[in-house]
């Protein structure tokens, strides 16, 4: 089938896990025979058109509206202040794109297409309006709320634009149970939604691919030696991710492994304030912070050389970091609290067992259970073989695609 993706974040402009979903299924989709045209946010140095890996990616130019649309712009909107330029950036690249797919591609050029597919909020307007002027069946795609984001609460127009893309579409595609549940909550309609989770490349996230030498490089560059214990959190530094109990978990953590030591790698608003609350707890010596984005090896060699990896999201639809841990058989400690899709993919209990739930609200049930497995080096192990053995069962790109065939399938079907 041909499909277009409207989807804002796309390689090489990569910020959290949507970017890395969108680049991982499209190519895969690729393989599996499908056409695939991906429509994404362009910063203004990259190429409007081209050919990556078999996927054709357009991104527009585009200008600044930030004077015209204050005026014009809901007042919710007007409050974002330095984000009202992001907000006015998705607009156009929403009106630009679908411009383009309708009237250059598709009338101009004859571009066959037979399903849109769009990706959260921010790529709703493009959507839209391309399935109503070339008639077209879309899907979907919910990787989060607004609600669920924010805890709770969030932006009105953010919130209405979800509804829309829901309304408009002919099927919802989304990453957990766990978020079919919250999105029937939230009154979403059952019928409409499909689950299909995330995935990782097991043959790029493989152990056997990092020398001894890597690992013991990374470790260095944070000061663990060889009879300490690496603590890794990987993420962005935002409260609903949870790094800030993680930090408040180390000192139950140190009263019985006082040979370790927590790294923790990403960006966000929280940076100053972990900063402090290492310093406010007396273990800056045990939190090692590197506030920037790695690249992906560098990400990969990290879980390589760490002995646990810990996240404590308090709101998680999937979690594809909990994936990559298992996939280089790293145990894993994951919030399982409230809206979890770790709950999903990490087996807490029994002779599959990859890792441990916790309380994400509570610093000492982290700590519990990273103790659990500093306890023990022998079952750590084991839960990081358990781990890559269910990402290669379950938690393929190829599976994650042919599952999402599977549904685009039906919805063409059900549209005639």
């Amino acid at each position: 089938m041909d499909i277009v993706f409207f989807v804002w974040e796309y390689p090489p402009r990569l910020v959290g896990g949507l970017g890395t979903y969108a680049a991982e299924i499209t190519r895969e989709l690729v393989k599996l025979g499908h056409t695939v045209l991906v429509f994404t946010l362009n910063d203004g140095k990259l190429r409007t058109r081209e050919l990556m890996a078999g996927v054709e990616v357009h991104r527009p130019y585009l200008v600044d509206l930030t004077e015209i649309m204050f005026d014009v712009v809901a007042e919710d909107i007007r409050r974002w202040g330095p984000g009202l330029k992001f907000f006015c950036d998705i607009f156009l690249y929403n009106i630009l794109s679908a411009s383009k797919l309708v009237n250059d591609l598709v009338r101009k050029e004859q571009l066959r297409v037979d399903i849109i597919s769009v990706h959260d909020w921010l790529s709703v307007i493009g959507g839209v309006i391309a399935k109503q002027e070339l008639k077209l069946p879309m899907v979907f795609h919910f990787h989060s709320t607004e609600q669920g984001r924010t805890l709770g609460d969030g932006s009105k127009i953010v919130i209405e634009l979800e509804r829309k893309g829901a309304s408009y579409s002919d099927a919802i595609v989304t990453v957990s149970y766990a978020m079919k549940d919250e999105l029937i909550g939230l009154g979403y309609p059952s019928e409409k939604i499909h689950v299909v989770w995330n995935g990782v490349d097991p043959n790029k996230y493989d152990p056997g691919k990092i020398s001894q030498e890597e690992r013991e490089a990374i470790r260095r560059r944070y000061g663990i030696g060889e009879d300490e214990f690496m603590i890794l959190f990987v993420g962005r530094l935002t409260p609903v991710k949870g790094p800030d109990k993680l930090i408040m978990a180390m000192p139950y953590v140190l009263e019985k492994h006082p040979n370790a030591k927590l790294v923790i790698v990403g960006k966000g608003e929280m940076e100053s304030y972990l900063t402090n609350l290492a310093k406010s707890l007396g273990i800056v010596d045990k939190v090692k912070f590197r506030f920037e984005f790695i690249s992906e090896r560098e990400r990969i060699a990290h879980y390589a050389a760490a002995d646990v990896a810990v996240f404590p999201s308090l709101y998680e639809p999937f979690g594809i970091v909990a994936l990559e841990a298992m996939a280089m058989e790293v145990p894993v400690v994951v919030g399982a609290r409230g809206v979890s899709g770790f709950r999903e993919s990490v087996v807490p209990y029994g002779p599959e067992q990859t890792g441990y739930h916790v309380n994400p609200y509570d610093p000492k049930d982290i700590a519990w259970g990273i103790n659990c497995i500093l306890d023990d080096p022998k079952r750590a192990r084991q839960l990081g073989k358990n781990g890559r053995q269910r990402v290669l069962r379950e938690f393929t790109w190829r599976r994650v695609a042919e599952r999402t065939v599977e549904v685009y399938q039906k919805v063409l079907e059900e549209s005639g």
